[in-house]
C-alpha cells in the first residue's frame, strides 16, 4: 500500500495537471482505505537497543526527506511504544530489547503491529514485526528432586508418570527431548498429547525388589532443539514399598469446568475424588498436581487432603483462555493414579475501550472548509465478541462528527462552517463505548482552539456621531471621540482611524487620532463662517486584506458673542453735524431718526436692545428700546438749543454683552429753508479737532519744504565740483548711483504734501528718489546712459507735480 501511494502520488506531481492530480490523490486515498498489503518484517529477541528492523524509506519508495516533510512517525499498538522511526534516515529501529517469553508468553508466535502515520495529506500504512525466538531459556522442571514409590510387586512395564519440565523457548529452541541415566530397572516413554505438551513417564523394565534395593537414584535430563542445545536435570529417587494391592482410581478421568474470568478468589473450581478400596494407610489418597504449567499453579490452589481446587488468583480470559492441569492422586502404599481438570474462561464485560490519541490539530483556522480532519485515534476493547465491539459517539451539539477508517481507527472531522466570534475553543468529549450486557465506556476529550481570520469588518458604536464646539476655540482642542470594534482577535481587531479625503469638498480643520480615534479641532473656528461641516471617519482593523467601514461625524459650532453691534444707520463714519432736522412745533412722540445695528452673532447674542446714553437735552428725546426709534420726549420748547447732539448706545445680551455707540446731530428748526441748511453745515469754528488738523498741515509744509532746499542745494554742489574737474582728468563714475560717495547724499527725495479739497485731516506722501544731474560735458556711454535717466526723472517729475 506504501509502494502504491507513493508511485501514484510521484505520478500526479510529473502530470502539473490539476485534474489529474486530484484524481489521483482520490485514488490514492482509496487504495491507502481498502487496507491493501502489510509491511512485514521479523526481529531476533534480546537484539541489542536501537537495532535495526527495516529501512523504511527504502521499501515506500520515498526519500528521507519526504518522511521529514510529511511528518511521518510509527505508533505501535498498545500503551508501550517499541519501535522509534529516524525521520532524517528513514530507519525503523527498536527502542529497547524485546524478550521474546515477557511479550507473548503464551503464544508460538509473537507478531507485535505498528502503523506508520503521515500527514499532508494524512495517510496510515499497517505493519507487523515477527519475534524470532532464540534459543535463551534452559529447560526447567518444577523440582529439583522427584520421589516415586513403587511398590515392589509392580510387574514390568509399569508405567510412572514423571514431572515435565518447562522450557520458555518455543519451536525448535523448545523441550524436545528426555533422557535417563543409566540403571538397570528403569526407561523412559516419551509421549505427547493433544494439546501438543511432551509428557515423560518412567517404565518398569524389571521387577524390583525391596529387599535387594530399597531406593534408586536416577538422573532425569531433558534437551531443547536449540543450537547449542540447552538442557536441565531432575533427581528421581524410587522408594521401593511393600505391596500394595490397590491404586486409587478417579471418577472420570477428565474434569471440566467452565468458570467466568470475573469469579473472586477462593471460589471452589472443582472436587476430584479417588477411590482406594485398600484399608489403612493403603486407602488414604492423598493428591498433588503435575504436569501443570507454573501460571496454572498460581491461579489455582489444590487442597492434597480432600482433593478441592480452588481459585487462587484473578482469571483473565485476554490472558488465557483455558488452564489445564494433571491431579496425581496416591494412596499411603505409593500408588497413584491421574486425572485431567481442563478449565475454561468464559469472558466477561470487564475491560472498557481504551482510546489512543495518534494525531491532532490543535488549532484549525475559523475558515476551514467542512470535513477538515481534526485528530486521528483509535479504540480497543481487549474484550472478545460483543463485548469488544465498540462504537464511538461526540457529546454535545457540536460542529464536528466522526467518520470510522479502518482497524478501529477515526477521524474527527468537521461538519459545518466555524465561526470563532461566536466559538474560539472546543473541548469535545469523544465516548468509547462496548456492546456487552452490561456496557463499559471510556471518554476521552481533545481541547481545539479556532485561530482567528479576518472575516469581519469594524463596525462603529453609531452610523452618525454628532460633536459640538464653541466657536473661537484654542488649537488642537479635543471635541470628542468615534469608536469602532472588531469582533475579530489579535492584530484583525486593532483598529486604525482616518479621515476619508473627499476631493469635491473642502478639508475642514478637523482631526482624528488614529490610534484612539478622538477628534481634535485644529484651529479656531468662526460661528459667522461656517455653523456645521460633516466629515466621513474610516475605521479598517489590521489583518491582510484589512477590512474598514466609515461613519459620519457631524461637528456643530456653537455661537459665542464675539461680534459687536455694527450701525447701518447712521454709518459709523459719519459726522455728527450731518444730522436730522426737527421743526419746533413738533410735539412729543415726533419720530426724529431710527438707529438701525445687525449684530452677526445668533440667537441671545443678536438680540439688540437700544438706549439713550448721552443727550444734549436729556429729557427732550427718548430711543425706543428695541425698535431703535428716536422721537421727542415731549414738545420742543422755545428754549431748547437749536443743534441737539445725541448718543445712543446699541448693547446685545451676550455673556458678556457687547455694544456699539451712535451719534445722531439734531437741528432744531423753524422751517426747512436753504438758509437753515447752510447753518447746518458749517462747522463750529471753536471744534478743537480743526486746530490740531491746522497745526499737522503747517509742520508737513515745513518738512517737506526743508528737504526740497537740502535735495536741490545738494544737486548744485556736485554740478560744480564736477565741471571744475573737468579740465583736468576726465572722472569714472560708478556704475550705479548707489556706489557714489561724492556729496554728503547719495540720494535726494522730494516730498509732496496733498489735501484733499472738502476734508479736515491731510495725507502725507513719498514720492521716488531724484537722481542727480551730471554735466552734460560728459564723454559717450555710462554719462549719457545716466544723463538720459536723469532728465526722465526730472520730466517725471515734473508731470507729478502738474
Amino acid at each position: 500500500a506504501g509502494w502504491l501511494f507513493w508511485r501514484v502520488m510521484a505520478c500526479g506531481r510529473q502530470s502539473r495537471g490539476s485534474k489529474r492530480q486530484v484524481i489521483l490523490f482520490i485514488l490514492c486515498v482509496c487504495v491507502c482505505q481498502s487496507g491493501a498489503e502489510t509491511l512485514r518484517y521479523s526481529l531476533a529477541e534480546e537484539m541489542e537497543r536501537d537495532s535495526f528492523v527495516a529501512n523504511i524509506a527504502n521499501d515506500l519508495g520515498v526519500s528521507p526527506s519526504q518522511l521529514a516533510a510529511r511528518k511521518a512517525r510509527v505508533v505501535s499498538e498498545g500503551s508501550e511504544q517499541l519501535f522509534r522511526l529516524n525521520q532524517n534516515t528513514g530507519i525503523l529501529t527498536a527502542k529497547e530489547s524485546l524478550d521474546r517469553e515477557e511479550i507473548c508468553p503464551q503464544s508460538d508466535t509473537c507478531t507485535l503491529f505498528f502503523k506508520i502515520f503521515f500527514e499532508n495529506p494524512l495517510q496510515l500504512i499497517r505493519g507487523e514485526v515477527e519475534v524470532r525466538d532464540v534459543n535463551d531459556n534452559s529447560p526447567e522442571f518444577p523440582e529439583k528432586e522427584m520421589v516415586l514409590e513403587i511398590l515392589e510387586t509392580a510387574p514390568p512395564g509399569s508405567r510412572f508418570p514423571l514431572e515435565g519440565a518447562q522450557d520458555k523457548d518455543v519451536g525448535s529452541n523448545g523441550l524436545q527431548n528426555y533422557s535417563l541415566g543409566s540403571n538397570s530397572h528403569f526407561s523412559l516413554a516419551l509421549g505427547t498429547g493433544k494439546d501438543g505438551v511432551k509428557y515423560v513417564e518412567l517404565v518398569l523394565e524389571r521387577q524390583l525388589d525391596r529387599e535387594e534395593q530399597r531406593e534408586l537414584n536416577l538422573l532425569l535430563t531433558a534437551t531443547d532443539g536449540g543450537s547449542p542445545p540447552r538442557s536441565g536435570t531432575a533427581h528421581v529417587r524410587v522408594v521401593v514399598l511393600d505391596a500394595n494391592d490397590n491404586i486409587p482410581v478417579f471418577g472420570r478421568e477428565v474434569y471440566e469446568v467452565r468458570l467466568a474470568e470475573s469469579s473472586p478468589p477462593e471460589q471452589l473450581v472443582v472436587r476430584v475424588v479417588a477411590v482406594d478400596p485398600d484399608e489403612g494407610s493403603n486407602g488414604k489418597v492423598r493428591y498433588a498436581l503435575t504436569q501443570t504449567s507454573e501460571r496454572s499453579r498460581q491461579l489455582f490452589e489444590l487442597n492434597p487432603v480432600t482433593g478441592e481446587i480452588r481459585l487462587a488468583g484473578n482469571l483473565d480470559f485476554e490472558e488465557a483462555k483455558n488452564h489445564k492441569m494433571v491431579v496425581r492422586g496416591t494412596d499411603g502404599g505409593g500408588l497413584s493414579s491421574h486425572c485431567k481438570v481442563q478449565v475454561e474462561v468464559l469472558d466477561v464485560n470487564d475491560n472498557a475501550p481504551e482510546i489512543a490519541l495518534t494525531s491532532l490539530t490543535a488549532s484549525i483556522p475559523e475558515d476551514a472548509p467542512p470535513r477538515t480532519v481534526v485528530a486521528l485515534f483509535s479504540v480497543r476493547d481487549r474484550d472478545s465478541g460483543d463485548n469488544g465491539r465498540t462504537e464511538c459517539t461526540i457529546d454535545g451539539n457540536l460542529p464536528f462528527s466522526l467518520s470510522p477508517t479502518f482497524d478501529n481507527y477515526y477521524e474527527l472531522r468537521t461538519n459545518a462552517a466555524l465561526d470563532r466570534e461566536r466559538t474560539a475553543e472546543y473541548n469535545i468529549t469523544i465516548t468509547a463505548m462496548d456492546w456487552g450486557t452490561t456496557r463499559l465506556s471510556s471518554q476521552e476529550s481533545i481541547f481545539v482552539q479556532i485561530s482567528d481570520v479576518n472575516d469581519n469588518p469594524p463596525e462603529f458604536t453609531q452610523e452618525i456621531y454628532t460633536m459640538s464646539v464653541t466657536e473661537n476655540n484654542s488649537p488642537m482642542l479635543q471635541i470628542g471621540s468615534v469608536n469602532a470594534i472588531d469582533a475579530d482577535a489579535g492584530k484583525n481587531a486593532r483598529v486604525r482611524y482616518a479621515l476619508v479625503r473627499q476631493e469635491s469638498k473642502e478639508q475642514h480643520n478637523v482631526s482624528v487620532n488614529s490610534e484612539n480615534g478622538e477628534v481634535y479641532i485644529l484651529r479656531p473656528l468662526d460661528y459667522e463662517e461656517v455653523r456645521a461641516f460633516e466629515v466621513m471617519v474610516r475605521a479598517a482593523d489590521s489583518g491582510s486584506p484589512p477590512l474598514s467601514a466609515q461613519a459620519v461625524l457631524r461637528v456643530v459650532v456653537r455661537d459665542e458673542n464675539d461680534n459687536a453691534p455694527v450701525l447701518l444707520h447712521p454709518p459709523p463714519d459719519s459726522s455728527a453735524t450731518a444730522g436730522e432736522l426737527v421743526p419746533r412745533w413738533a410735539r412729543e412722540g415726533y419720530l426724529v431718526a431710527k438707529v438701525v445695528a445687525v449684530d452677526a452673532d445668533e440667537g441671545q447674542n443678536a438680540w439688540l436692545s437700544y438706549e439713550l446714553a448721552k443727550a444734549t437735552e436729556p429729557g427732550l428725546f427718548r430711543v425706543g428700546l428695541h425698535s431703535g426709534e428716536v422721537r421727542t420726549a415731549r414738545a420742543v420748547a422755545e428754549r431748547d438749543a437749536p443743534r441737539q447732539r445725541l448718543v445712543v448706545l446699541v448693547r446685545d445680551h451676550g455673556q458678556p454683552p457687547r455694544s456699539s455707540t451712535a451719534t445722531l446731530g439734531i437741528a432744531l428748526v423753524d422751517g426747512f429753508s436753504d438758509a437753515h441748511l447752510r447753518l447746518i453745515e458749517e462747522a463750529p469754528a471753536a471744534e478743537p479737532d480743526g486746530l490740531l488738523t491746522l497745526y499737522l498741515i503747517v509742520c508737513l509744509a515745513c518738512v517737506s519744504a526743508l528737504f526740497l532746499a537740502t535735495a536741490v542745494a545738494t544737486v548744485v554742489v556736485r554740478v560744480r565740483r564736477a565741471r571744475k574737474r573737468e579740465a583736468e582728468t576726465l572722472p569714472t563714475f560708478p556704475k550705479a548711483a548707489t556706489e557714489s560717495n561724492a556729496g554728503s547724499l547719495p540720494r535726494s527725495y522730494v516730498y509732496d504734501v496733498c489735501f484733499a479739497a472738502g476734508t479736515v485731516n491731510s495725507e502725507f506722501r513719498f514720492l521716488r528718489p531724484l537722481f542727480p544731474c551730471f554735466p552734460s560735458g560728459l564723454p559717450p556711454g555710462t554719462g549719457e546712459q545716466r544723463s538720459s535717466v536723469c532728465s526722465q526723472e526730472v520730466a517725471n517729475l515734473g508731470e507729478e507735480g502738474d
